[in-house]
């Protein structure tokens, strides 16, 4: 991702323009073909080293033509993981808080209409989650995340860019990994200075790791687009 060029007004204008091309290319998919790829998500996903080890995970509910993660929530729930959904922070603008999630939550829809949890139930500060899986427009080989725009994952997590989101273990926490369809894969993405780095995108088809951040321990070797 360090190679990706910083964002300017001109970029600014082509991301709202391929943010627009991709919504409505992964808005275009059938039912079937959403369903395929969600269960080949969490297929690639639930093998993953990274995934087998976590505990703390957070999950989103798809909206807008998103690859669905709900196979990968099931699979989660059953092996013992503790679960958790982003709901909006009503007193922090434009930023996310997370809220366990079970199969038996109480969700209720948000100024969005996406379905989240009440913000009554037990919720689990940003930095101490093991794994978020972020939804998103676009990405590029690097790792690279186009967003819907409101900047509210780039806010959330900003505290990884400074030194304050080190763990007791010496690592950056969360571990923030991109899903998305395959077809939302474009050459290069230009970043801005509020972009927070994935460490990884994942797709139903492969893992995409971010030359910078991405740890090739995490992951399987053939599963997927690996960078040098």
């Amino acid at each position: 991702m360090v190679d990706s060029p910083l964002v300017n007004t001109t970029s600014i204008a082509s991301r709202r323009q391929l943010r627009q091309q991709l919504r409505q290319r992964r808005r275009a998919l059938s039912p079937q073909q959403q369903k395929i790829a969600a269960l080949k998500l969490a297929r690639n996903l639930k093998r993953q080293p990274l995934f087998i080890r976590c505990k703390h995970i957070a999950f989103y509910l798809p909206n807008d033509g998103e690859i669905d993660p709900q196979p990968l929530i099931r699979t989660a729930l059953q092996l013992g993981k503790h679960c958790y959904l982003p709901v909006l922070r009503p007193l922090q603008q434009n930023s996310l808080y997370f809220i366990r999630y079970t199969a038996s939550s109480p969700l209720r829809p948000n100024r969005f209409n996406i379905p989240e949890p009440a913000l009554r139930r037990r919720g689990l500060p940003a930095n101490l989650l093991d794994v978020v899986l972020l939804p998103l427009v676009g990405f590029d080989s690097r790792g690279g995340r186009l967003g819907m725009g409101g900047g509210f994952y780039d806010r959330t997590f900003a505290f990884k860019l400074s030194d304050s989101g080190k763990s007791d273990r010496g690592q950056r926490r969360p571990y923030l990994l991109g899903l998305a369809h395959s077809c939302q894969q474009v050459d290069s993405l230009p970043l801005a200075s509020w972009d927070i780095p994935l460490h990884a995108v994942v797709t139903d088809e492969a893992i995409f790791m971010s030359a910078s951040n991405g740890q090739q321990r995490d992951f399987l070797p053939s599963s997927g687009n690996v960078p040098p």
